[in-house]
């Protein structure tokens, strides 16, 4: 009898999408689906680990996609929630997407799906909010710029907003809870870090906008990064940092929405 297998993989989404390919291509029986933390350590089960596979991931995203435009935007919100166990949940509920049986082993009861439901929806006010109440400064070498610190990882999905609010500038909109950007050229989008040292470690002073709904709240970020040439200060996305841009979901015009 085959071993149930825990499926450790780089922490991306498209790493998430290979390893439901993978797992149904391979019809392993899955324990668990994980970010790789370089610590599992797991006595009694297999550990298989993933490597990212764009082709494959687009295979899955396709997949998803032809089940309706909602179902997929249901699946990549409540991803970006990041909450504890959501990989497996999604397992679950895109293997009974594609099996659509109740007899299918990991069969995902109304309460996992309601789970996904309102993860995604909860992904969405926050979405909704910042491309709201976010305010743009402008540093000394004209680069309008956000620093936020959300609750859910939502950069990929309010990409396109500020792409078409500020498509004739160049801006960065900073997650320091995450320590990444997106950093908009005025003709594409990358995901980016910012060198700043021990500066934003104090989370009084990085964020600029509240849960409270007030918007351009002053602090000493606003004031120091005004201040400074912040294209020097802008770094290539390194490999930690998780890779969305490498598929179609961070830019796509359909499903960022």
């Amino acid at each position: 009898m085959e071993n149930a297998k825990i499926l450790i993989y780089d922490g991306s989404f498209n790493g998430f999408l290979t390893t439901i390919f993978r797992a149904f291509d391979a019809k392993w029986k899955v324990l668990d689906i994980q970010k790789d933390n370089g610590k599992q350590k797991e006595l009694f089960t297999e550990l298989e680990f993933i490597g990212t596979n764009v082709i494959e991931a687009k295979r899955v995203w396709n997949g998803i996609e032809k089940k309706g435009h909602e179902t997929i935007k249901t699946i990549y919100f409540a991803y970006q929630s990041e909450a504890k166990g959501i990989e497996f949940l999604l397992f679950r509920f895109i293997k009974q997407l594609f099996t659509n049986t109740m007899d299918t082993p990991l069969y995902l009861e109304e309460e996992g799906i309601s789970k996904i439901r309102q993860l995604a929806k909860a992904v969405g006010i926050e979405k909704r909010h910042m491309e709201a109440f976010v305010d743009m400064h402008q540093s000394r070498d004209s680069v309008y710029f956000a620093v936020i610190a959300p609750d859910y990882d939502i950069l990929p999905l309010i990409s396109k907003h500020f792409r078409s609010k500020y498509r004739d500038k160049h801006w960065l909109i900073y997650d320091s809870k995450r320590a990444y950007g997106i950093y908009y050229e005025g003709y594409k989008v990358e995901l980016i870090t910012l060198d700043l040292g021990n500066y934003y470690k104090n989370p009084e002073l990085y964020s600029n906008i509240s849960k409270n709904e007030r918007s351009g709240v002053t602090d000493i970020s606003v004031a120091y990064l005004k201040n400074i040439v912040l294209h020097a200060h802008i770094q290539p996305k390194p490999s930690a940092i998780p890779k969305h841009k490498d598929y179609s979901p961070f830019f796509s015009e359909r499903t960022a929405v």
